[in-house]
């Protein structure tokens, strides 16, 4: 039902051309496409000086950066063996009797 249908974006067009005059129209895209460029270059440099702090925070802590993926397995592990159980633990209060 909100769907923009082509004949929408027709008028859209029409009414921007009569208000802002043909001519005017083509450096206005301009302009907000230079806008856009530079919005994205800097958003990008502000994500990479993040992660040049993290990095830093990082090797200050002394942490290692993990090696990159090779695509080969992991060597196998033996699988979990818990440990022996030793005497189970009574409660006072279920004490045990002897017969």
């Amino acid at each position: 039902m909100g769907a923009l249908k082509p004949w929408h974006i027709a008028v859209l067009v029409v009414v921007l051309i009569l208000l802002f005059g043909a001519k005017r129209l083509p450096d206005a895209a301009r302009s907000l496409g230079r806008s856009l460029r530079i919005i994205k270059a800097e958003t990008k440099s502000l994500q990479d000086d993040d992660r040049d702090l993290a990095e830093k925070a990082d090797a200050q802590a002394g942490y290692q950066p993990l090696p990159p993926h090779t695509g080969q397995q992991a060597p196998q592990q033996a699988p979990y063996q818990q440990a022996p159980t030793q005497q189970p633990v009574v409660d006072p209060v279920h004490r045990v009797r002897d017969n």
